[in-house]
């Protein structure tokens, strides 16, 4: 596995795809992912966006969430065009092949087994994520950073609005 403290700018740990598409769209949490990725991008909160994790976002909010896709463009690329440190840039070949590590040991996506990874080669053993699949993972807390009355909430909407 990667060497813990690679970079210690992102002691705080790594965001999830899950964590940035709620600003793409009105729904329940869009205020909450709002201002906490605010807080990151500013460094209130020094974790780290992975530049792959906005691609991931673009993807699953136009192709499964069907929000359009212009819309969510404009909102993911003004994350980008913000030039914060927190957006992670990089994949290292020893991070991916930790990441399949992961993947095979917990029997857990390999996006999953990236995330793990990554925060562990930064120096940190938090993910921040909706995902409560990742909590089966020990060596990583998984944190879910919005408040569980409105991650209820956007659930439901997503399944009333979003088939």
């Amino acid at each position: 596995m990667s060497t813990p403290g690679e970079n210690s700018a992102y002691t705080d740990g790594v965001v999830d795809v899950g964590i940035l598409v709620p600003t793409c769209f009105d729904n329940p949490l869009k205020e909450h992912s709002t201002a906490f990725l605010a807080d990151v991008l500013t460094q209130k909160k020094q974790a780290a966006i992975p530049i792959t994790a906005i691609i991931g976002a673009y993807h699953v909010a136009t192709r499964y969430l069907r929000v359009p896709r212009m819309t969510v463009k404009k909102i993911l690329g003004g994350i980008l065009r913000t030039g914060s440190p927190a957006l992670y840039p990089h994949v290292s070949p020893q991070v991916a092949q930790d990441a399949l590590d992961y993947a095979s040991t917990y029997s857990i996506e390999s996006w999953d087994g990236y995330l793990i990874s990554l925060a562990r080669s930064l120096g940190s053993t938090v993910v921040f994520s909706l995902d409560k699949e990742l909590q089966k993972v020990r060596e990583i807390t998984v944190v879910n950073p919005f408040p569980r009355k409105d991650v209820e909430q956007y659930h439901e909407f997503l399944k009333r609005n979003m088939r």
